[in-house]
């Protein structure tokens, strides 16, 4: 699964994806609480209000939990990446997964990834 070119790429554009998803279901829960406010004087249904709270938590758990992936995926690879283990760089790396969240999964993806040379079979002649 390490080398899947596919988990590779997902779990590398999936924060970004999950950011705008998480923007998508905000603007859906404010237009839903938004049209139910009462006009005038009455008094406001609480379960007509918060009715897109639930799709709101579920968002932010699937989120949560893709980003979590994301980010074991990628501290995983870059312990078993051999170009990272003679040096500094595994910690730099992992460093950079943790404090930058789906950031440094990305520029992982970029530099290590994408812009490596894929390795040819040795030539038998």
């Amino acid at each position: 699964m390490l080398k899947s070119k596919f988990w590779q790429a997902f779990f590398a554009l999936a924060p970004f994806v999950s950011l705008i998803l998480i923007f998508i279901a905000y603007a859906i829960f404010l237009i839903t609480v938004l049209n139910t406010v009462p006009q005038g004087g009455d008094k406001p249904d609480p379960v007509a209000l918060f009715g897109g709270v639930g799709v709101m938590v579920f968002a932010i758990f699937t989120i949560f939990l893709i980003s979590m992936a994301s980010l074991v995926f990628y501290i995983v690879h870059a312990a078993y990446n051999p170009n990272l283990r003679h040096n500094n760089l595994l910690i730099l790396w992992i460093l950079l997964f943790l404090f930058t969240s789906g950031l440094g999964q990305f520029i992982y993806w970029i530099v290590e990834i994408v812009n490596k040379p894929q390795q040819s079979p040795a030539n038998p002649s």
